[in-house]
């Protein structure tokens, strides 16, 4: 999408306009618009009406009532998608009723998301040759909004991309190929460590899950460093399972073919990592990828396995698709080991036991910290990627106590696995004062206007990028 910062005063031959407003703003300023509306348009979110004459084009969008940022841009993408085919490539102007510079950026930001399609092939009109949109408002102003909405979606559309990809175009070897080209594009320090050097370093924990696989692991760490001395770190630990298929313990077949979402957390620190970058925001980020896959196989763990985790505590394996849980504690407590961070966040596509209880309304939270707690809470509700606080109770680490190990990777209750499988991730984030767990499993997956089915939802980059802003 091209960005025009001139006027439209200065404007010649612009027959095509994108007229943004709420209820309140059409009344009041609607005027000169509603004798070609007549009674037919009134502002309601998601309302739009197309008025058509010789001259010129004109799409009116509703807003609603007080929207907030979060549903202007939820219309405007849904505005971009539903009429990408009504849109033609020409210059346009973006007219917004009263409030141009609040709303400036969720308006960019959803005409930029509503572009997405996958495989993303850039055939929405926005993207074609010729277009350009013309807003009058200040030349800062736009510009930072335009500047800002695109890196947000740079990131979006990776997580979006990653996530959707089939099981066979996302093999370890395709995503570590990806990561060396952001890191050497965005200045990250790469370190990826295979099979033969997790051995050595004693990831037993996440090595249990890869044994199974025909292919080679890669425990991966990406590093953002802003360049500000004071500014403070951000640890990030992303569930990067690229296809589950529950390995011994094997899940049933149905919706077996979406188990190549189960990497949400991973596409969404990734996501964040790029939008990070893209704006150059004064937080570091440690960023810890444990990739692998859980297949079935001959040499896969198998429920009764015993192994000892990075941090030497020993795991008894109950089922095997509990596997996220055993990659993310030894992330967890690699992270705790080797780094110092300010905050420690963990985001994985976790348990059925999240998406029963909130399925695509929220994510499942847990920290050790109510601040913390609250900041995320915040920042949820601010872009519409919200999550409900949950107890860390410690009753709960007694249903995870094993007779031949410290703990088991399960509890054999048919009650609360979202809050075990936290109380479980506890045990190894080192004593870590500020860590927060989030169990994404029914919001990164699920029905897009873009899909006929279930896909990819981008969950977890607004969030994180509104949290670091925060941070810094």
């Amino acid at each position: 999408m091209r960005i025009n910062i001139k006027s439209f005063a200065e404007q010649k031959n612009i027959s095509q306009h994108f007229i943004f407003t709420t209820e309140k703003d059409w009344k009041e300023l609607g005027a000169t618009y509603r004798k070609s509306t007549g009674d037919q348009f009134t502002g309601k979110k998601g309302e739009t009406f197309i008025t058509v004459n010789e001259d010129d084009v004109k799409f009116f969008i509703g807003l609603g009532d007080d929207p907030k940022d979060f549903d202007i841009q939820e219309t405007a993408a849904k505005f971009s998608w539903n009429f990408r085919k009504k849109i033609k490539p020409q210059t346009t102007n973006l007219i917004c009723m009263n409030s141009m510079g609040e709303n400036l950026k969720p308006i960019l930001t959803g005409l930029y998301l509503g572009t997405y399609e996958y495989p993303f092939e850039s055939k929405h009109p926005f993207f074609t040759e010729g277009f350009e949109l013309i807003a009058e408002t200040v030349a800062d102003a736009l510009e930072t909004a335009a500047f800002e909405a695109k890196a947000l979606c740079e990131g979006e559309f990776a997580c979006r991309e990653w996530l959707n990809k089939p099981q066979n175009h996302k093999k370890v070897h395709h995503l570590l190929q990806y990561l060396s080209e952001i890191s050497e594009k965005y200045g990250f320090k790469k370190i990826s460590f295979n099979r033969e050097q997790c051995e050595k370093l004693g990831l037993g924990a996440f090595l249990s899950v890869n044994q199974g696989s025909v292919q080679d692991c890669a425990f991966t760490i990406l590093e953002y460093n802003c360049g500000t001395a004071e500014a403070k770190t951000l640890g990030l630990v992303g569930k990067c399972v690229l296809f589950d298929t529950g390995g011994i313990s094997i899940k049933s077949s149905d919706n077996l073919h979406y188990m190549k979402s189960d990497m949400g957390g991973a596409t969404a620190v990734i996501g964040a990592m790029i939008t990070a970058a893209e704006r150059k925001l004064p937080v570091n980020i440690i960023a810890v990828l444990p990739i692998t896959d859980n297949a079935v196989s001959a040499s896969a763990y198998v429920p009764s396995d015993v192994v000892r985790a990075y941090n030497g505590k020993t795991i008894e394996v109950i089922n095997t698709d509990a596997e996220g849980r055993m990659t993310l504690a030894d992330g967890l407590s690699y992270l705790a080991d080797n780094y110092k961070t300010d905050i420690m966040i963990d985001l994985a596509t976790l348990t059925g036991s999240s998406v029963r209880m909130f399925g695509g309304t929220c994510g499942a939270l847990f920290t050790n910290d109510q601040a913390l707690g609250n900041q995320l809470q915040v920042v949820g509700d601010r872009t519409n990627q919200r999550l409900w606080n949950m107890p860390m109770w410690d009753i709960w680490k007694e249903d995870f106590k094993s007779d031949v190990a410290d703990f088991k990777n399960i509890s054999l209750k048919p009650v609360g696995d979202c809050i075990v499988a936290a109380k479980f991730l506890e045990q190894f984030i080192g004593g870590h004062p500020r860590w927060a767990h989030l169990d994404i499993a029914g919001v990164a997956f699920g029905p897009v206007p873009y899909a006929k089915e279930k896909a990819a939802t981008g969950y977890g980059v607004q969030l994180l990028i509104n949290f670091m802003e925060n941070m810094s």
